[in-house]
C-alpha cells in the first residue's frame, strides 16, 4: 500500500505540504494527523482535591476508586490505575470495558459491604482495520500461549464481531440490528461515486 513506518522519529513542524522531522527530513504529506497519546481533560486536574498524575489522569486503587476518595470511582482513559506486574493499564478501548464491567460489581459490593476486588488487566490483542484494504491484529489471551497474529478476512471477521458487541453493549441488541440493517440498506442505495 506504499506505507513506511518511521520509528523513533520526532516531528518538529509540519507545514503546508509536509512534515519536518528532527533530522532534518522532510515528508511529503497532503493530509496529516497528528496523534500524541492521551490527556485527561484539564478540568480533572485538581479536581475535588482528588489525585492527579501528569496526564490529569485519576490515580485510582486497584479497585477502580480514587485514592483520596473511595466512593469515587474511575475508569477508561481518565484513569491511571496500576498493574501488579508493574507500570499502568494502558488506555484501550478493551481495558476500558473490562474496568466498566470491574467498577459495577465494586460498587455494588460496596453498597452491600461486602469486599471489593481489585482490577486486573487482561490484554486479549489488537485489531486495526485498513479501510477496504484489509485488517491485521494479533490475538493473545485465551487462544494460545502468546499472541497469533492474523490477517485478511479472518482478521476483518473478528473486527466486525468485536466492534458489533460493542455496539451491543451500548446500544442493546434490537437498536445493534436496526443499526446493520440501515447500513445494507445504504449500501445498495447509495452511490459508489460522489462528483460536485
Amino acid at each position: 500500500m506504499g506505507v513506511r513506518v518511521l520509528t523513533k522519529t520526532l516531528v518538529t513542524s509540519a507545514g503546508p505540504g509536509g512534515l519536518t522531522t528532527k533530522d532534518g527530513e522532510f515528508i511529503q504529506a497532503e493530509l496529516m494527523v497528528w496523534a500524541a497519546g492521551i490527556k485527561a481533560p484539564d478540568f480533572l486536574k485538581d479536581i475535588a482535591g482528588l489525585e492527579t498524575n501528569r496526564t490529569n489522569q485519576l490515580v485510582v486503587e486497584p479497585t477502580l476508586q480514587t485514592t483520596r476518595d473511595p466512593a469515587i470511582f474511575a475508569i477508561g482513559d481518565c484513569a491511571s490505575c496500576p498493574q501488579a506486574s508493574g507500570g499502568v493499564v494502558p488506555p484501550r478501548a478493551q481495558a476500558a470495558h473490562q474496568m466498566a464491567t470491574k467498577a459495577y460489581g465494586n460498587i455494588m459490593a460496596l453498597l452491600k459491604g461486602q469486599a471489593l476486588k481489585p482490577y486486573v488487566y487482561k490484554d486479549h490483542g489488537s485489531l486495526v482495520s485498513l479501510s477496504r484494504f484489509s485488517t491485521v491484529g494479533s490475538l493473545m489471551g485465551n487462544l494460545m500461549r502468546g499472541s497469533m497474529m492474523i490477517e485478511g478476512r479472518i482478521a476483518r471477521a473478528v473486527y466486525i464481531s468485536l466492534y458489533r458487541m460493542h455496539q451491543v453493549a451500548l446500544h442493546g441488541m434490537i437498536k445493534t440490528g436496526l443499526i446493520m440493517l440501515v447500513g445494507r440498506i445504504n449500501r445498495v442505495i447509495r452511490p459508489h461515486l460522489k462528483l460536485h
